[in-house]
């Protein structure tokens, strides 16, 4: 019989290849765009932190609280865009604006 592994596990596994992390962190953008579901996308960024070295690590490269960041980064988080930019930078990632496909002339 094969081992069952928990998603959860698998998920941080996976989201160790900058590639599968960059992909995630976009769909979850753009669900969030759609449903605007801050505590999915807050659950995203948190999951990828935790594969990248985990939220201490997180802490030391953004020079934010540890504290704070798990209750940013929890599903009850509500960060201000600057703290969203610092952890987004934190990841290796930035803010970026783009159009919506259709949308402009």
């Amino acid at each position: 019989m094969r081992k069952m592994r928990k998603y959860r596990d698998y998920l941080i596994e996976t989201l160790q290849d900058p590639e599968e992390a960059t992909a995630y962190l976009q769909v979850a953008l753009e669900e969030y765009q759609a449903d605007h579901d801050t505590a999915a996308l807050l659950i995203a960024l948190r999951s990828v932190a935790e594969a990248q070295g985990g939220l201490s690590e997180l802490a030391r490269r953004t020079h934010l609280n540890l504290q704070n960041l798990h209750r940013t980064l929890s599903s009850n988080g509500n960060p201000k865009l600057n703290t969203l930019g610092t952890i987004l930078n934190g990841l290796g990632y930035r803010l970026s604006v783009e159009p919506l496909e259709g949308e402009m002339t």
